[in-house]
């Protein structure tokens, strides 16, 4: 394999970027480490891995009780889910 081109010539100067180059780049999730993803501020890429205690359903809810919901502010959903785990039939679940 060939030895790539310096990207920087004597003068200081960029020289224009080839094919093979493009072929060196890579991800920056991939290029720095972990630790400077944070420092920089960095969020990871792609959809976060779901809980395992929960499951996604779809359920139909009157649209005023889900406007009182939502009106209640930030983490309803999860004050919901957990009303309804109090009052569902036998065990509760914690």
């Amino acid at each position: 394999m060939n030895k790539p081109l310096p990207l920087i010539d004597a003068e200081g100067e960029v020289r224009e970027l080839g094919k093979a180059d493009f072929g060196l780049f890579r991800p920056s999730n991939e290029a720095l480490p972990l630790e400077l993803q944070k420092v920089l501020g960095m969020k990871p890429r792609g959809r976060p891995a779901g809980s395992a205690t929960t499951e996604q359903v779809a359920i139909r809810i009157n649209a005023q009780a889900l406007a009182k919901w939502r009106a209640s502010g930030k983490g309803w959903q999860t004050r919901a889910a957990k009303l309804l785990a109090e009052h569902a039939p036998g065990q509760a679940v914690t």
